[in-house]
């Protein structure tokens, strides 16, 4: 059976309230739109949408099309703003709705011809474009008046939402001149407003489109679609990263009732069935023989050693100034420091799954949180042997990803084609990772090894710093190589390490890749989330060895005017820094990071009390340009503090013979309501373009507590997850 009907799903609580919802709004939109229609006898029976980013409605409503994925950063919010800053909309009238796959129209700027959601950059490459677009319609709505009244446009003004001619008193609202303007010529660089003009953008107060519909459960996420004959599939995945499925005995798997059918997928063997209980069930019965004999079988503690190991020579040079060997066989006072990262798994909230079916004409349509979707609508077509544009995309909220759903495999969206592939496209497939799967066959932040040497003067000034870095290459192998790697170094291995803000004469970073089968993706702020670490803790070592105070210390190794130094000096006056502490079981940490063009420094309040570590207060501050929505910025950042926290007391993944231990939240336990710290974060004004804001929040954090934990127990804790039963340190 071929899936017909696309628009139509069957009865859940979600749909019941959406349904309720739907209709009361419909009926109230009807009235307002005949009334409206009442008003403005010119008025469109349908939305115009004279470009790709905004379209008018006859009830007045401003429709932005948001090219990018939703996990949760507030990006439906904060282009929406840019849009109605410049159209001199009313907040009231503005809506969303995520675009369809198409890069020509939705690439995203910062990445070329690729539409995705990714490296901070949703807002920052969105800038112009919608604050254009915004500024086009509103010149063609005034046009539209003008020709419609017959006064000259220049006395025609916009106003939350309404469209006046003062001296003659007339007025109307958007959507009775959308079908006029929409005819009009669309203006190729409209004048855009000046920061005095900006009613929205910088403004406290401007509440976020998407809380109402999250809150209250008409939010649609890919576990709550439901098409007619749709069936569940799960996966059982190797046991080891690099097995391969040998043979498969299903008869077991058939006789469980509910289950339709066992195929075997290039990843795994799929077991469908009519619901997820009874896939599930049917995957407990499958017997699988897998073929291990390339798979990987070492545990953490042996890939730790091979990393160590591979420290002891030199790497690919990833930066190089002066002479870093002479000047450390020189130096008064020598500090080395090793630091290990462990795997992190994404761990976001809402498992990976989606939905997939082929429509009567042959075409394909999916539903999920796809971030890439210019990779995962290839994927999908290349699988199925369609072109591109026969596969229709609808990109849907998604429940957390912090990297995880922007795969340059697409494992989970091929998974869910070559499923339907093996099925015969008999019916729609929703295929559902649980918890486990994504924790045991998912993809992780890499292992990582740094080993840092650096030297001092007798009066205390970094003379010399050796730095290298150990850990498998995220993108060696993927699309993304040609643009990311250069000379062989991959710059997400090195980020945040080959360039800092401090003033080193005789610096070197080198890198070495690591060739394990486990496989790696970038993780919620990428390289910086190690290479920030090492760097901060060692800078802090070097004051005390200086003995200088640690935001001194910094400052005084920065150029005059550096954007580090000014959110440094913010966050030290707002945490009131005057020292580390006393210590006794109190501390208080520093530390300050560029990542993603988003300047951050943090100061930690920590409290150690029976080994235990307590981070009771947090105080940021980030320059990240202009601010376009300082509620998202803040909840962003405290997002990160959670976040971060987390995986710096004690989130690791870690293998036994190849196997992972870690495969859900009571092993890999996220931040608890309990656990949170009390987080301030201050916003520095700026006039430079937006820059990232997802992720800046994350690097800062380890460091600040790592120092601060120092300053209360006089231990140096190098590695993460912060562990004082260890015996690491000092």
């Amino acid at each position: 059976m071929l899936f017909k009907p696309l628009s139509a799903p069957a009865p859940t609580r979600r749909g019941f309230l959406a349904g309720s919802l739907t209709l009361g709004l419909t009926l109230a939109l009807d009235k307002r739109a005949a009334r409206a229609a009442a008003a403005a006898p010119t008025a469109p029976s349908a939305p115009v949408a004279p470009n790709a980013f905004v379209s008018i409605a006859p009830d007045d409503t401003v429709t932005v099309t948001i090219k990018h994925l939703d996990m949760g950063q507030g990006v439906t919010t904060g282009l929406a703003t840019l849009v109605a800053d410049e159209l001199d909309a009313d907040w009231g009238q503005m809506r969303f709705a995520f675009a369809p796959a198409d890069a020509a129209l939705y690439a995203n700027l910062a990445w070329g011809p690729v539409q995705g959601t990714g490296g901070s950059t949703a807002t920052a490459n969105s800038w112009r474009q919608l604050r254009q677009a915004g500024a086009a319609m509103r010149a063609m709505l005034i046009s539209a008046a003008a020709a419609e009244w017959g006064v000259p446009e220049g006395e025609i003004g916009v106003a939350r939402g309404r469209v006046r001619h003062a001296a003659s008193g007339r007025e109307t609202g958007f959507g009775a001149l959308a079908e006029a303007a929409a005819a009009l010529p669309v203006p190729e660089a409209p004048r855009l407003k000046t920061p005095a003009e900006w009613i929205y953008i910088g403004k406290e107060g401007v509440p976020r489109l998407d809380s109402p519909s999250k809150t209250d459960g008409t939010a649609t996420y890919s576990l709550d679609v439901r098409l007619p004959g749709m069936l569940t599939s799960v996966v059982a995945h190797p046991p080891l990263f690099g097995a391969r499925v040998a043979s498969f005995d299903d008869a077991a798997a058939r006789a469980v009732k509910g289950v339709v059918d066992v195929v075997e997928i290039p990843t795994g063997v799929a077991v469908v069935a009519r619901d997820t209980w009874s896939a599930l069930r049917g995957r407990e019965a499958l017997s699988v023989t897998w073929d291990e004999s390339r798979a990987e079988t070492r545990s953490t503690e042996a890939l730790v050693a091979e990393a160590r190991a591979r420290a002891e020579r030199p790497g690919m040079v990833a930066a190089r100034a002066g002479d870093a060997a002479g000047a450390l066989a020189d130096a008064a006072t020598l500090i080395e420091a090793e630091h290990v990262f462990p795997y992190l798994a994404h761990a976001a909230m809402e498992p990976m799954n989606g939905v997939i079916a082929r429509r009567e004409d042959g075409s394909y349509e999916a539903w999920g949180g796809f971030q890439i979707q210019t990779i995962d609508q290839a994927a999908i077509a290349s699988i199925l042997g369609v072109a591109p544009n026969r596969v229709r995309l609808n990109t849907l909220f998604a429940g957390g990803s912090f990297g995880r759903r922007a795969v340059p495999g697409a494992d989970w969206v091929s998974e869910m084609a070559h499923i339907l592939k093996a099925t015969g496209e008999a019916a729609p497939i929703h295929l559902v990772w649980t918890r486990e799967d994504d924790m045991r066959a998912g993809h992780y932040r890499p292992l990582v090894l740094h080993r840092v040497r650096a030297g001092l003067d007798p009066e205390g000034r970094i003379v010399g710093w050796e730095h290298r870095i150990v850990g498998k290459s995220i993108l060696k192998g993927t699309p993304f190589e040609a643009l990311i790697v250069a000379d062989g170094v991959d710059a997400t291995s090195v980020e945040g390490a080959r360039e800092t803000p401090y003033r080193i004469a005789n610096r070197s970073v080198e890198v070495h890749d690591t060739r394990e089968q486990v496989p790696v993706l970038w993780w919620r702020s990428v390289g910086h989330t190690h290479t920030a670490h090492a760097v901060e803790t060692m800078i802090d070592e070097l004051a005390t060895a200086a003995g200088q105070d640690p935001v001194a210390y910094r400052l005084g190794l920065m150029e005059e005017g550096a954007r580090e130094a000014a959110v440094l000096r913010l966050a030290a006056e707002k945490a009131g820094w005057d020292g580390p502490g006393p210590g006794g079981g109190r501390g208080r940490g520093v530390s300050v990071h560029t990542s993603f063009g988003t300047a951050c420094a943090m100061v930690a309040d920590v409290s150690v009390e029976g080994g235990v570590i307590r981070v009771d207060r947090v105080v940021a501050a980030v320059e990240c340009g202009v601010p376009v929505n300082p509620d998202v910025i803040r909840a962003q950042i405290e997002g990160a503090v959670g976040f971060g926290l987390s995986s710096v007391l004690r989130e690791a993944v870690t293998l036994e013979d190849g196997r992972v231990r870690e495969t859900n939240f009571d092993a890999y336990r996220p931040t608890r309501f309990s656990e949170m710290p009390r987080v301030e974060v201050y916003i520095a004004p700026s006039q430079n373009d937006p820059s990232g804001i997802g992720e800046p929040g994350v690097p800062t954090l380890a460091p600040a507590i790592a120092n601060a934990v120092f300053a209360a127990t006089g231990r140096r804790l190098r590695s993460l997850p912060l562990d004082l039963a260890a015996g690491e340190g000092a």
